[in-house]
């Protein structure tokens, strides 16, 4: 197929089409970017590009149904508008017509392989995370199945969210013992590792979860070791630790000593917020002696300072310097009120220090093509003993 031109790969509209492909996005957002990309037509150079860059590089064993899916729609789209639709394209669709069957459409490919682009804006050029290319990709297979216990397969909103806020403040977390609870794909550690965190533990309480976070990890280059509680962990390579909050004791929850810990949409489920508070209260007692340098006080609210000096204006967020030791960030989603209540309430009564941060914390925007998350849908709290 030969067009006498082709589209920019640097142009915006062009990046977002093809982030939000490899994202898996819902068709309808793919194809909304195609239309921009040629001015509010899908034209025969825009379909060019998404055959060259798109259709004829994805893996049809990881995402057939969605292509299906997306070339149904956009054939539509483009005959419905009156336009052309090149012969690559139908022969394409005819092909997963023949080849995907009914069933294997509807069991959805359970595991699915999405590839997360974090575009860094020109304004974010002068943070230590920003990649000389302005793009961090991320490697995740995931579930598109959130019922029948797959969820901590899934990507979930605030995880996109910790992501973004660990790659716009990389200061508060490079040289530091961090420990995510309910890591779930492990795209938070992933983060972590890119901002150099000293060491990086990511815990989870389903096995089956564990087992997909450590592809994960792998998928995207990295060391992995599965870390038995009450054992020391490798600072040379991300641990994996199985970590059911009801069952972990206080002595083996101090092995871990972090610096910091995070927690991406944790609080949902009121039977398990006990158990997750109890253990928030023993992790952030613990007291670490093995990270170069611990910020605690006037010195963390320095290091905030001088990381949202290359942000945006409404990016600072304060530190009461009399939080010492160390600290967690939990982001959530919430999706009912009452629960979010009851674990402020327990936190409360285990003599947690909660603050809010929503108002306060603005990471940059590295995922615009990303239409179902939005950074205003997270709430975001500081927690301190």
């Amino acid at each position: 197929m030969a067009m006498d031109k082709e589209l920019d790969l640097s142009v915006p509209s062009c990046i977002h089409l093809l982030s939000a492909f490899l994202a898996m996005e819902p068709p309808d957002v793919v194809i909304s970017f195609a239309r921009e990309c040629g001015g509010d037509s899908i034209t025969e150079i825009v379909q060019s590009f998404i055959w060259n860059h798109c259709i004829s590089k994805a893996d049809v064993k990881w995402q057939g149904p969605y292509l299906k899916r997306f070339l149904k729609k956009l054939i539509v789209e483009i005959e419905s508008s009156g336009g052309v639709v090149l012969d690559e394209l139908y022969e394409q669709y005819a092909f997963y017509m023949t080849s995907l069957q009914d069933d294997d459409v509807a069991k959805e490919n359970s595991r699915v392989l999405k590839r997360i682009s974090f575009l860094f804006p020109d304004e974010s050029s002068g943070i230590l995370s920003c990649p000389k290319s302005r793009k961090l990709e991320v490697q995740l297979q995931c579930s598109l199945n959130m019922l029948e216990g797959d969820t901590g397969c899934s990507i979930w909103p605030s995880s996109l969210f910790l992501s973004e806020f660990i790659l716009s403040f990389p200061e508060i977390f490079s040289n530091k013992c961090c420990f995510e609870v309910g890591s779930g794909v492990g795209l938070v550690g992933i983060c972590l590792a890119h901002v150099k965190a000293s060491k990086v533990i990511l815990s989870d309480g389903n096995l089956s979860t564990l087992a997909n976070m450590k592809l994960n990890l792998e998928l995207n280059h990295l060391r992995t070791g599965t870390h038995l509680l009450g054992h020391h962990t490798n600072c040379n390579m991300v641990n994996c630790v199985c970590l059911p909050w009801e069952s972990a004791s206080e002595d083996e929850l101090r092995y871990f000593s972090p610096d910091i810990i995070l927690g991406a949409d944790v609080v949902y489920d009121p039977s398990y917020l006990p158990h997750l508070v109890r253990v928030l209260v023993v992790l952030l007692k613990c007291e670490n002696s093995d990270s170069e340098e611990v910020q605690t006080g006037s010195e963390f609210d320095a290091c905030q300072r001088k990381v949202t000096s290359n942000a945006t204006p409404n990016a600072e967020f304060s530190s009461d310097p009399s939080v010492k030791g160390c600290v967690a960030y939990i982001a959530s989603v919430v999706r009912n009120i009452d629960t979010l209540h009851y674990f402020l309430s327990l936190a409360k009564q285990s003599n947690l220090v909660v603050t809010d941060l929503t108002e306060k914390v603005k990471p940059f925007t590295f995922l615009p093509y990303v239409k179902s998350y939005k950074q205003s849908s997270i709430r975001m709290f500081r927690i301190s003993y």
